[in-house]
């Protein structure tokens, strides 16, 4: 056999086993975005199962405030019903929103404040909002990961090949939940 037979053979050999660990990595990259984004999803869920009975006792103390009341249920319900990724974000962002109206708006009941169930409740979402903030970055990470891995050579190459596609991250998109809220009496 030819020697210049044997490098051509080599040389072969070296690239598939280069797409293969390229095509491979890209996969675990996309299966560790999937796995950030189920993470924030979990976290979403706690927060929602946390909500009603926050609103509950939030109700007995406050029950001229059905109209932030009524909006931290109505974001709740929105959250649990969105569908795509995407869509859950969005709804996410408003409930976070509605749920610091809520906390700014239960300052200014001093028996709701001392009320045990309410601080614990309190206690457990602020904890389930820094899990899901964290979750959050996670998950960016993962996508800033995989959509480099796609977008740069040689990856790129075999991203086209294999219908790999661009990731969307989390991004606040709503301006109300980046501003403070206000609360008049």
């Amino acid at each position: 056999m030819p020697i210049w037979l044997i490098v051509v053979l080599v040389v072969v050999v070296l690239l598939v086993i280069l797409c293969v660990s390229l095509y491979n990595g890209i996969v675990t990259k996309r299966n560790r975005c999937e796995n950030a984004w189920q993470n924030i999803d979990t976290q979403l869920q706690r927060r929602n199962d946390l909500i009603p009975n926050l609103v509950e006792t939030v109700k007995g103390y406050a029950a001229h405030e059905k109209e932030v009341l009524s909006e931290v249920t109505k974001m709740r319900s929105a959250v649990q019903s969105a569908g795509s990724p995407a869509e859950k974000m969005a709804a996410s962002n408003q409930l976070s929103g509605a749920l610091t109206h809520l906390f700014a708006v239960a300052e200014s009941y001093p028996q709701l404040q001392a009320n045990e169930n309410f601080v614990e409740l309190q206690r457990q979402l602020q904890d389930t909002e820094n899990k899901i903030s964290y979750a959050r970055q996670s998950y960016n990470d993962c996508v800033m990961t995989y959509n480099t891995a796609i977008e740069t050579f040689p990856g790129s190459m075999v991203a086209g090949f294999g219908g790999f596609q661009r990731m969307q991250g989390f991004e606040v998109t709503d301006a109300s939940v980046r501003e403070v809220p206000q609360v008049k009496f």
